[in-house]
């Protein structure tokens, strides 16, 4: 009986993991030509094959591709990720209705190539770089699944973006070896700035890869055979993408990202050793992200961490008592202060290092380092300039702290940065020699003085607007606006004249009016090099004034984060003030959430993105950003979608920064809107970070129930939204919030989840809110959560009606307090 077992056991394996004899191996797959279990869909030369597949133990079939002619199978592409099988038997991989490729099982699909085509005779292959395709009768492809990475970049796979299609590529890696899922890392390209890959962890940036460069990088010594990695990288208006290949094509290569969170590059060798590693990252302590903060740079001494200053002549630690206890959060400053006025300027030239962090850049793809330079020294804002691709001609620009350095070891062929120093730092122009034995070249060059007015310092200088998505070009208009407040450091935006911003919206057309709130009206633009852009124009009627003017630029300024708007620029001539904003097509939430013909449009998935969105915002402002921002006036009309329907948080004007270990603060000047300010702060003063979280519950309400908490009315007993999800709560009938217009849609588990963070954000106590770490977390996880605690405001009091400062006119019946004394 025993060896029976054994027997079953044995074949049972074989099944799993050893390709079967007897299975058909096709090289098409049709409407008349189906995958089922068993067979395989096979490239031309048999490289790859595609099939099901079982990892592990788990018992769950998935669709995936592996290597097919090498003993160790190796999946390089999974299909239904999320949606595992148990019962392989049932499975069919075919070409459904409308050339769509689907995998079936006898009730329902379970995952698709989700596209389609009128053209008919829509085929599916598998090519032998492992790419599997659709293709319609021209040969022309209409799907393929390198535009959906999962864990493994292959060559000639691409990370990056393609504006036209609105494809992003990124690799996430399997949660587990037996759970192809995403994990919650990812791995691609950033929007902001020159394009470089981050590693990142939710909203955390973990490793940072370098600014793309079409350079080589050749492999390890050990192999028979050249590996040399050479990399294609594409910047232009319509797509920014980076991919590899090896010189030697007849080599098996892989680059994959893990849930230990290493990033590998391997090579297969045929001896017998497998798959050989031949680089790896992050490979230590001092590749962890920004690790040193400004101006800092780490080496590693007796496998000990330690951060030192880029060049200690001219630098100096920002906290040097907490530097003196491997302290290294504050980062370096400059020890003379770069001013642009009565003197000279010039730059240091730092060779063999690892540029910046490059969020915070400006580029252009067709300029010379001379021309690069001299652009960089006529804008006081830019603070060190470079070209971090030696095979072409760019010009690289940094307008904040250079972020994230690493000084190389010598030889490793890393590109120059030219820092811009004082003069007084600039010293005689000899030669010294930084960290990592390069030379540092001093560059003496002089700038023109500026202008200074009272609170806001504008620099005479080029002004530059951020390019057409990641394309550079150069406008050539304004001057840079810089505005301080008490002894915070000075912060810089684009100053552009009025002349542009009317030409920009047509002289502010009627026909280009998006909205008006208390700030005044909203209007479209476009610059000329095609940017599209949102344009508020602070009205001599508006509430707000210009305190909130300076406030919004002070604060938004060095903010930088996918889910907040992004500002261009502002504008001050007179008695016109103007804030330029990215442009937002579809406007602001509150114009989908509360319209019963818009709300259609916003599916359950959808939604849950957009809490899962605003959170991740509010994460940044209030632990991950430089100063700890609190917004105040968190609110549906505040929430501004773009194309993709991804939220950006807007509307700075009300908010307020915190320094060092501030955590709250108490004002007599009550700001923000009723219906979603806390207690403690409508009726005292006092506000703090849980001022944000219960705005944030109370939009969490709102869109799942698809209903304004100000304004929602139970006649028999008079209590609010948040009043009314909470009785329903108690009573065991949550289900009834649910706003009908996408109910069919819903993830049930997501929503009462939603929910019960919603009441959880808007208690009574701030002390019992969560963090907005915590509510990350929360919303992603499927562990057992607390139970909330009797919230906060259940009747509706009359109040008094004040403006709302929205991007759109959407919000009609919400208030935005400008100022009233608290108790």
């Amino acid at each position: 009986m025993q060896i029976l077992m054994e027997g079953a056991a044995i074949l049972l394996f074989s099944l799993v993991f050893v390709h079967n004899s007897y299975a058909a191996e096709l090289d098409t797959i049709s409407d008349s030509r189906f995958l089922t279990n068993g067979d395989t869909l096979v490239s031309a030369t048999g490289i790859f094959e595609l099939g099901f597949f079982q990892p592990g133990s788990s018992g769950n079939r998935y669709l995936g591709i592996w290597y097919k002619k090498i003993s160790v199978r190796t999946v390089v592409w999974v299909a239904n990720r999320n949606h595992p099988h148990l019962d392989a038997s049932t499975l069919e991989l075919k070409i459904a209705d409308q050339g769509i490729l689907g995998l079936f099982t006898n009730t329902s699909m379970i995952w698709s190539s989700n596209t389609t085509t009128t053209t008919g005779n829509t085929t599916a292959k598998l090519r032998d770089n492992g790419n599997l395709v659709v293709i319609d009768q021209d040969e022309k492809v209409v799907w393929q699944s390198f535009d959906y990475p999962t864990d493994t970049l292959l060559p000639g796979m691409k990370l990056g973006r393609d504006y036209l299609r609105h494809i992003e590529w990124r690799l996430t890696p399997w949660k587990s070896s037996q759970d192809p899922a995403p994990g919650e890392l990812n791995w691609g390209s950033d929007a902001i700035g020159y394009p470089e890959n981050k590693l990142r962890k939710g909203s955390l940036v973990m490793f940072r890869g370098g600014p793309w460069a079409n350079q080589r990088f050749s492999g390890i010594s050990v192999f028979s055979k050249s590996l040399t990695f050479t990399y294609d990288v594409i910047i232009d208006e319509n797509e920014v993408s980076f991919s590899y290949n090896l010189e030697n094509s007849s080599l098996l290569s892989r680059t994959t990202l893990n849930s230990s969170m290493l990033l590998e590059s391997w090579a297969w060798v045929e001896n017998g050793t497998g798959w050989q590693r031949v680089v790896y990252f992050p490979r230590g302590e001092c590749d962890k992200y920004n690790i040193c903060n400004a101006y800092g740079t780490c080496s590693i001494n007796m496998i000990q961490q330690s951060c030192s200053c880029l060049d200690e002549k001219r630098f100096v630690p920002k906290n040097q008592k907490a530097w003196d206890t491997a302290n290294w959060s504050d980062g370096c400053i400059r020890r003379t202060p770069l001013e642009c006025k009565n003197g000279s300027a010039g730059f240091i030239k730092y060779s063999n290092v690892k540029l910046p962090d490059t969020e915070n850049t400006w580029f252009n793809m067709s300029m010379s380092l001379e021309e690069c330079g001299a652009t960089c020294l006529k804008n006081c804002s830019c603070m060190a300039y470079a070209n971090p691709d030696k095979s072409r001609s760019v010009c690289l620009l940094w307008f904040s702290d250079l972020l994230d350095i690493q000084v190389l070891p010598a030889g490793s062929g890393g590109p120059d940065i030219f820092v811009k120093m004082a003069a007084s730092d600039l010293g005689s122009q000899s030669i010294s020699k930084d960290k990592g034995g390069e030379n540092i070249k001093i560059i003496l060059l002089v700038i023109i003085p500026g202008v200074l007015l009272i609170g806001l310092i504008i620099a005479t200088s080029l002004c530059y607007a951020r390019r057409k998505r990641n394309h550079a070009k150069l406008t050539g208009e304004g001057d840079v606006l810089k505005a301080s407040k008490g002894q915070e450091e000075d912060i810089e935006q684009p100053l552009f004249s009025f002349a542009t911003i009317a030409n920009a919206t047509s002289n502010f057309s009627p026909d280009n009016k998006l909205g008006e709130g208390g700030f005044g009206p909203v209007y479209k633009g476009m610059l000329e090099d095609g940017k599209e852009i949102a344009v508020k124009r602070l009205s001599k009627n508006s509430t707000q004034g210009l305190d909130e003017f300076k406030n919004e630029v002070i604060c938004i300024s060095k903010l930088q984060h996918r889910n907040l708007v992004k500002l261009h620029g502002c504008c001050i001539q007179g008695d016109e003030k103007l804030l330029i904003y990215e442009y937002m097509p579809n406007k602001s939430l509150d114009s989908f959430i509360f319209d019963k013909t818009q709300s259609v449009l916003l599916d359950w998935t959808k939604r849950f993105n957009i809490i899962k969105g605003i959170a991740r915002g509010l994460v940044y402002l209030h632990q991950d950003s430089r100063l700890r921002i609190i917004h105040r006036d968190l609110k549906a009309s505040n929430i501004l979608l773009d194309y993709d329907m991804n939220p950006k948080i807007s509307d700075f004007g009300l908010a307020r920064s915190f320094g060092g270990n501030e955590t709250q603060a108490n004002t007599e000047r009550v700001v923000g809107t009723y219906g979603y300010m806390s207690p403690e702060y409508a009726l005292d003063g006092l506000f703090s970070i849980k001022s944000d979280v219960f705005s944030f519950g109370v939009l969490v309400l709102e869109i799942v129930s698809g209903k304004r908490n100000r304004g929602f009315i139970q006649p028999e007993n008079e209590i609010n939204l948040i009043g009314h999800v909470w009785r329903l709560y108690n009573e065991g009938k949550s289900l009834q919030i649910i706003d009908a217009s996408y109910a069919e849609s819903c993830h049930l588990p997501e929503v009462i989840r939603s929910i019960r963070v919603g009441l959880l954000c808007v208690q009574q106590n701030a002390g019992d809110r969560p963090n907005m770490s915590s509510v990350i977390l929360m919303l992603g996880s499927e562990g057992e959560l607390q139970e909330p605690k009797q919230p906060s405001i259940f009747t509706e009091k009359p109040v008094v009606n004040y403006s709302s400062s929205s991007y759109t006119a959407g919000s009609t019946n919400q208030f935005t307090i400008t100022e009233v004394d608290a108790r």
